[in-house]
This record gives C-alpha cells, sequence and structure tokens, in this order.
C-alpha cells in the first residue's frame, strides 16, 4: 500500500467542523475546475467551429452533414466533467459554461442559441451516468454516454433544424451517433485517464476513487 492510499484510508474524523470545510474546499475545487473545463472547452468549441465552414464545402451535397460529424467535439466536456466530479448536474453546468466562453469570448458564428443547445447537450450527456446513479464509469457508461447524448441532440435538432423533412435521416442520425461515441464519450474518458495518471485530479473524486480502489487492493494482498 502506497503512503497517500494508507493515509487516506486511515486519517481520522475531523467532526461536525471538519466536515463543513471539507465540503467548502470541496465545493471550491469543483467551481475552480468547471470554471477551467468552460475555459479551456470553449475554445475547442471554437476550434470546432472554424472545421465546421471547410468541411461543410468537402462534403458537397452532403454539406450539412458536418454538423452531425463534429456533434461529439461540442459535447466531450460533458462527460468529462462528471468523470472527475461525480456529482449530478455538472455534465448541464459544464457543457454551459464551455458554450458561454464559445460565445462571448470566441464570437461562436451559431450565436445565442448556442446556449440552448449546450444545455440540451449536457442534459444527454449526463443521462448515461443518471441511470447508473453515478456508480459506473468503465468504457462502457461512455459508449452509452456518446449515444444518449446524440439521440438526445437529434430530437432537439430534429425540431429546430427542420431534419424530419430530410431524405437521409437516418444516415444524419447514424453519423452522429458515431461521432458522439468517438468525439465525446470515449475521448472524455481518455482525457479524464491521463489527467488522472498525472496527479492533478487527485483531490477530486476520482482521484479519491483511486486511492480508495489502491487500498483496498493492498488489504486484499
Amino acid at each position: 500500500m502506497d503512503q497517500d492510499s494508507q493515509s487516506y484510508a486511515t486519517e481520522p474524523s475531523t467532526g461536525a467542523g471538519g466536515t463543513r470545510l471539507e465540503r467548502r474546499s470541496s465545493g471550491l475545487h469543483t467551481t475552480v475546475l468547471l470554471a477551467v473545463l468552460g475555459v479551456v472547452f470553449g475554445f475547442v468549441f471554437w476550434v470546432a467551429d472554424q472545421i465546421y465552414g471547410p468541411l461543410h464545402l468537402a462534403l458537397g451535397p452532403f454539406g450539412t452533414l458536418a454538423e452531425n460529424v463534429l456533434a461529439g467535439a461540442w459535447i466531450v466536456v460533458a462527460p468529462l466533467a462528471v468523470y472527475i466530479v461525480r456529482k449530478p448536474f455538472v455534465a448541464v453546468v459544464a457543457e454551459m459554461l464551455a458554450a458561454a466562453v464559445e460565445l462571448v469570448v470566441f464570437a461562436s458564428p451559431f450565436g445565442p442559441m448556442i446556449l440552448v443547445i449546450g444545455l440540451v447537450q449536457g442534459v444527454g450527456a449526463e443521462l448515461a451516468f443518471t441511470l447508473t446513479r453515478y456508480r459506473r464509469y468503465g468504457w462502457g457508461v461512455f459508449v452509452l454516454s456518446g449515444v444518449t447524448a446524440a439521440v438526445v441532440t437529434f430530437a432537439y435538432q430534429c425540431v429546430a433544424n427542420g431534419y424530419l423533412g430530410q431524405d437521409y435521416l437516418v444516415l444524419r442520425l447514424g453519423v452522429q451517433i458515431v461521432s458522439c461515441i468517438v468525439l465525446s464519450g470515449l475521448a472524455a474518458k481518455f482525457i479524464g485517464d491521463r489527467l488522472l495518471r498525472t496527479g492533478v485530479l487527485d483531490n477530486y473524486p476520482i482521484g479519491r476513487e483511486r486511492r480508495r480502489g489502491a487500498a483496498a487492493a493492498g488489504v486484499t494482498a
């Protein structure tokens, strides 16, 4: 058992006052994290905005599929935030913060409606974790998150963008599901795991869960 795991497992309770202090510290850490994610992925969303135009042209008669091809890139922050913080609504908050940064700082060409889209995308991405009661974080859950994000967002797009009247509706949905699985769900899991290895997430639930796992493994051994 390593020193960090041992100290975590044997650290005594500090009482009600200590619990309140820990909650305040945890809340501050979460707020700072969400703000950082909002800024970083607001920039990522803006980069996806810049790719959208050339991709639209490159696809020719299927140019409007560019939105579906890039769909996951505009959602990835949502499952990543849940993976790190493991609390309800953080996907929605992170997604909307990133959308706000994309709009205000980088002057998104899609206008204020991206805030509404961000809300929808955050709800869709978080749905998979809600179904597991925020207890499972394997690759399968992230695949499911990609699927739920794609389907919920697609339902909104059918109303807002008039998808229902188009000939290649099924193709559009299929492309969006693949995009959200790869660029949102799996990408979020990959990024989270890499960040965890650096130690920068040790003070968040994802880091504490790793220490508990290491402690349990040490006791079992």
